[in-house]
């Protein structure tokens, strides 16, 4: 009886690795900063593999908002890559990741965040039904532009700076996110 239990045992193991393993190689992943995202995975849990968004992921961490973003959601991030914070005024970074800043630093960071899963589908119907201009309200409470720009999407902020999105429908378990060359500004 004992060695029929230990065979059922490792079977039942066996079927269960086998099942995981087809499951994790259906999920249909996007390559971001040299990693596979998964859908599985919520938006921190992708986000900190990505090499292409350590700075974002420090600020997330230092705003305190990585508990808020690996909840249910569901978010639509607009997330900047590292050059795009590189291309901010020398020393921006580095100010905005004091802790005195953290107001400031939650700010811009949330004005990169709408409620809901929007897709690069929903934005560009949006765009298309707005006349060729769409507009959504961010966490923050401001809102952001969309439009198009040959076959990209387009996102301008406050102050008119634009961004382009370079990989979109990036899925996360709770929403999605689309990549962006430039950082936004409320």
């Amino acid at each position: 009886m004992k060695t029929l239990k230990m065979k059922f045992s490792g079977l039942l193991a066996v079927a269960l690795l086998t099942a995981f393993s087809a499951f994790a190689q259906k999920e249909k992943t996007v390559m971001v900063g040299g990693a596979a995202m998964y859908p599985s995975k919520n938006i921190i849990e992708n986000a900190v593999n990505s090499k292409d968004h350590t700075t974002l992921v420090a600020a997330v961490k230092a705003a305190g908002l990585v508990e808020t973003l690996s909840g249910p959601g569901p978010f639509t991030v607009f997330a900047p890559v590292n050059d795009a914070f590189a291309a901010l005024p020398a020393g921006t970074v580095d100010n905005l990741l004091k802790p005195e800043n953290k107001a400031m630093l939650t700010s811009i960071l949330t004005y990169h965040v709408i409620p809901g899963k929007v897709d690069a589908k929903s934005v560009m119907m949006m765009i298309k039904d707005g006349g060729g201009k769409a507009m959504a309200k961010t966490v923050q409470g401001e809102e952001l532009t969309f439009s198009m720009k040959g076959k990209n999407v387009i996102v301008t902020d406050s102050k008119g700076n634009m961004a382009k999105v370079t990989t979109a429908d990036v899925y996360q378990s709770n929403g999605v996110i689309h990549v962006i060359d430039k950082v936004l500004m409320p």
